[in-house]
């Protein structure tokens, strides 16, 4: 896979929490930034997407309308694309926070053209807040950024090392897929990304890979040709 100039990378927040399991655990978050900054120095531009689990999971409480915890949900994302973003910078790389609504001096407003300004000055773009938005996941956000920067590919950073046919915490003979188209994947209600993240992905061809983030250096491999999870294929 040594043809991606540009990629997008999904983290979970819950993954960034390591053990922790809220908030940071800043030697997961900078094994990912020394990581990134090997994916840069190849020259390929790296889009990030940070969910907000690690702090929100507004589903989980029925006293809060669903408009107002997906907006808590999307300044989650906010928080963590702040931290990850100077825990890069420190490591040596440029970053630039976007945003698709204003928020002070903390980001920049999205525009495609910002985007693409950013990447041509070779700076990580860290996608915040969501769509803008209720009632769309980050999943939907995730793939929705990956098609406006032409990405060639979507990595997902998970807890798992791919996409199984059952959970493998509870199941010891789950069975890995290798590939695994995305209509597979709807079909099965396996459960990846969610139904209107996945529409937008056949519909507009964009091919995901899923890998375990805990694996030494996991998302190099990943990206470089070392790729040991599941592709899902459109």
């Amino acid at each position: 896979m040594d043809f991606m100039k540009r990629i997008l990378l999904k983290l979970s927040g819950e993954a960034l929490a390591g053990d922790k399991h809220f908030g940071f655990d800043e030697e997961t978050v900078k094994n990912v930034a020394l990581q990134v900054k090997i994916l840069v120095s190849r020259d390929i531009r790296v889009g990030i997407v940070i969910g907000g689990g690690n702090f929100w999971r507004g589903r989980s409480s029925d006293a809060i309308e669903r408009t107002k915890a997906d907006q808590i949900g999307m300044l989650a994302t906010v928080m963590n694309c702040i931290y990850v973003s100077e825990i890069f910078r420190n490591v040596g790389m440029e970053t630039t926070i976007m945003t698709p609504f204003l928020c002070g001096d903390v980001s920049v407003l999205y525009s495609k053209d910002a985007m693409q300004d950013a990447f041509k000055n070779g700076k990580v773009v860290f996608f915040a807040g969501g769509t803008g938005h209720p009632y769309f996941s980050t999943d939907t956000a995730t793939v929705l950024r990956a098609i406006e920067m032409e990405a060639d590919g979507i990595f997902l950073a998970k807890a798992v090392d791919g996409v199984y046919d059952s959970d493998p915490k509870t199941n010891p003979n789950a069975k890995k897929y290798d590939d695994i188209s995305i209509q597979d994947v709807v079909n099965q209600r396996l459960g990846v990304i969610d139904l209107a993240a996945s529409v937008l992905c056949m519909e507009n061809k964009m091919p995901m890979y899923i890998f375990g983030l805990d694996q030494e250096n996991s998302i190099v491999d990943s990206v470089i040709g070392r790729f040991t999870g599941t592709k899902i294929t459109v």
